[in-house]
């Protein structure tokens, strides 16, 4: 609970915020006075060591707004001087979210989060454990002749990011793989063969990267989720499609990372029933 401050000591702290702001943005009294709409002798008596007064909202909010600052903190209800779009400017962003298997903001929030866990729900499956043979066959329509390009040149983003020391938790919604299967939905004009290998791919995977890499599968009938990527606690985006809207604050972060353990809790299957399914989902592969 914040404590309370005596009248006294409010006004003084506004007062020495008061004094701050200006001088950090070279602002006179005359300048502050004119552009909030007082007289100078307002301003003059508003940093006055003697006095015990609080100005009008009105006053607060104008010298906040011209002074670059937040109304709080001059008032010292925070220790942050930011006002709060500046704050959400810091910690949301709103990005372009190209087509592309591993896009370079992706691949820096990955550089970026080296060495921590990174919690991920893809939006279909997750591109980092794809067979080549999937990822052409789902870029080419998009990318035409530079496919086998771009694929080769996130290869070796792949595997950077395997290589860097974070340990992988990801989520995929089980009708997803059993989509993948029967060749239902996205995966209707799938050749058998690949979907058979992708479905290896994520067993042989799982059998040699685990417990760093886990697979966990979830029912979205029970608990949906949007896709999202948690670079431990520093960073949580939520994929929109076209664009990627990111967190940095820590609340938020942090209750992105809850939503990512609940999805585990919840789940149908645990990492460690994982290669079962996945062996009974090969065989039923026509």
């Amino acid at each position: 609970m914040m404590e309370i401050l005596d009248k006294r000591d409010r006004a003084g702290l506004f007062r020495t915020r008061l004094a701050t702001a200006m001088d950090a943005g070279d602002v006179t009294q005359s300048a502050l006075a004119r552009a909030i709409g007082v007289d100078r002798s307002t301003v003059s008596q508003l940093l006055k060591q003697e006095t015990a007064r609080l100005p009008n909202a009105q006053v607060v909010g104008e010298c906040a707004r011209v002074l670059g600052v937040s109304a709080d903190w001059l008032l010292g209800l925070t220790d942050r001087p930011e006002m709060a779009a500046d704050l959400m400017a810091s910690t949301l962003t709103f990005t372009e979210a190209p087509r592309a298997l591993v896009d370079e903001q992706i691949f820096e929030w990955h550089r970026e989060a080296a060495g921590y866990k990174i919690r991920h729900v893809p939006a279909g499956l997750p591109d980092m454990l794809k067979t080549r043979e999937l990822l052409e066959w789902e870029y080419t329509p998009h990318l035409g002749r530079t496919t086998a390009q771009a694929i080769g040149a996130s290869e070796d983003r792949l595997a950077w990011m395997r290589g860097a020391g974070s340990d992988y938790e990801i989520a995929v919604p089980l009708h997803e793989l059993h989509a993948v299967a029967k060749g239902h939905g996205y995966y209707e004009d799938l050749p058998p063969q690949i979907r058979r290998a992708q479905l290896t791919r994520f067993l042989e995977l799982h059998d040699q990267l685990y417990p760093t890499l886990r697979l966990h599968a979830f029912d979205a009938r029970k608990l949906y989720s949007a896709p999202i990527t948690i670079f431990g606690p520093k960073l949580a985006v939520i994929y929109l499609g076209r664009n990627y809207l990111a967190f940095r604050d820590r609340e938020r972060v942090q209750a992105i990372t809850l939503h990512f353990d609940g999805l585990v809790r919840e789940a149908e299957l645990s990492s460690r029933d994982m290669p079962s399914l996945l062996q009974k989902l090969i065989e039923v592969i026509d």
